[in-house]
């Protein structure tokens, strides 16, 4: 995912032992964003059956900083997920030599 040209935004569902269930590409966006909403993702994940999830996407530009866009959708995919008992274990941001994860950077509110 780092070397694409666009912001590719993807999610991993999780099964209750934190095992890989699959990963889904939620959408593909320009340069600079990508598109996200949240009955779509939560579609996909209740659709699975998905205990948790970590959501991923890459900044085309190389940087990992979150902009305002990702915290906000992020804060927006968190509180949908908890309304219907999912956990959101990370957003990882992966840049071009570097990533940042929001349970890491204590992004995330639990």
């Amino acid at each position: 995912m780092r070397d694409l040209k666009k912001e590719k935004f993807k999610v991993v569902l999780l099964d209750v032992k934190n095992k890989i269930i699959k990963d889904i590409d939620i959408s593909v966006g320009s340069l600079t964003e990508s598109i996200v909403h949240p009955r779509e993702v939560l579609k996909e994940i209740i659709k699975e059956s998905a205990a948790s999830v970590i959501f991923l996407h890459n900044h085309p530009s190389g940087e990992s900083n979150p902009s305002k866009n990702d915290l906000d959708i992020t804060e927006r995919l968190a509180g949908a997920c908890e309304l219907v008992g999912i956990k959101v274990l990370d957003h990882i941001i992966l840049g071009e030599d570097n990533y940042t994860s929001f349970a890491q950077e204590g992004l995330l509110k639990n």
